[in-house]
This record gives C-alpha cells, sequence and structure tokens, in this order.
C-alpha cells in the first residue's frame, strides 16, 4: 500500500473556517446552530467548526455525537452484531436546524444512517450534511450541502481523514492498494 498526503494541516485549518463561513451565510438570520459529528472523525471536525462559527459571528452552537452503528446495513452484514457506542446529543433535536459533520462521503450509507439515527430522536426542521472530503462513487442519492474537497477516487483507493484527537495528526492521507 502506498499513502500519499493530499491535504495538509494548514490547509485543512483554513478548509474548515472556509465551511464555517458557508455555514454562517447559508444559514441567515440563525442565532442558533446545532452541529452533529459522526462518530468518529465527524465528531472533533464539528467541535472546531462550531468554535469557528462563534468566533466568526454572533451565532451561538451546540454540537453533539452521533453513534451510526445499529442503523447501518452494510455492518450488520460483515459483524454481525456490532458493538453500539454512544450517542452524545444534549439537546432535543426536534424543530432544529441540524448539521451532520463527517470526514468522507463515499457511498452514502453512513449519511442515511445518520439521517434515521437522527430522526429516531425526533423530527428536526432541517438537517443538511458538512463532510470534509467527497470521494464520488455514490450508491444512494445522497449529496452534501458543504465540501471541504472534492477528491475524486478510484474503488481502489482509500481516503484517511486525520485528526489530533485519534491520530496525533492533522491531515487527509489518498491510500492506494
Amino acid at each position: 500500500m502506498t499513502e500519499k498526503i493530499i491535504v495538509d494541516e494548514k490547509t485543512m485549518l483554513r478548509t474548515l473556517q472556509r465551511l464555517s463561513h458557508e455555514i454562517i451565510e447559508q444559514n441567515p438570520g440563525s442565532d442558533m446552530l446545532y452541529l452533529v459529528g459522526i462518530r468518529r472523525r465527524g465528531v472533533p471536525l464539528a467541535q472546531r467548526i462550531g468554535a469557528n462559527i462563534e468566533l466568526f459571528s454572533d451565532i451561538r452552537v451546540v454540537t453533539g455525537e452521533l453513534d451510526i452503528t445499529w442503523y447501518r446495513d452494510d455492518l450488520r452484514k460483515r459483524y454481525g452484531d456490532p458493538k453500539i457506542n454512544e450517542t452524545r446529543i444534549g439537546f432535543d433535536v426536534t424543530e432544529k436546524n441540524i448539521i451532520l459533520v463527517d470526514d468522507v462521503l463515499y457511498t452514502g450509507r453512513t449519511a442515511r444512517a445518520a439521517m434515521e439515527a437522527l430522526m429516531a430522536l425526533g423530527r428536526p426542521d432541517r438537517v443538511q450534511l458538512l463532510v470534509m472530503i467527497d470521494r464520488g462513487h455514490r450508491e444512494l442519492p445522497i449529496f452534501a450541502n458543504y465540501v471541504g474537497k472534492n477528491i475524486p477516487t478510484s474503488k481502489s483507493e482509500f481516503i484517511k481523514v486525520r485528526v489530533p484527537e485519534f491520530d496525533h495528526k492533522m491531515e487527509v492521507a489518498l491510500v492506494k492498494e
């Protein structure tokens, strides 16, 4: 396997700032936003974006953490009974403007599972999706409202978004088999 760093830390931080500004622009009149990170790497990305939004505007941001394991149709096939982690959303999602945050959009199955998990908690007014990397290859009709970078890949390539909380560095790598 070979690996190439395609987004360094400086570029990643700048991209997160740009995404934060896009959220502010696309949610005029909002005084509060709710960012829900999809476990694992979506959580620290949501926290960074939330901090940026509060720094750049008067919008208050509340973040949460969503575990979608139970809602993933492909994980049960592969692993039987997958380990369920904790969802930590300290607010009622009903009638809220929710932005789901994830690291990579690929087939659309994670986003679909996240929407299903979110709807099990209540009925938001609006759900938007933010991803750091969109690599294409959709199996479901899912699109992201906010995209950090579009990185077309082949099916034999993988994207690894690294964040300090889990990987001790911040970068995006393209891995080829």
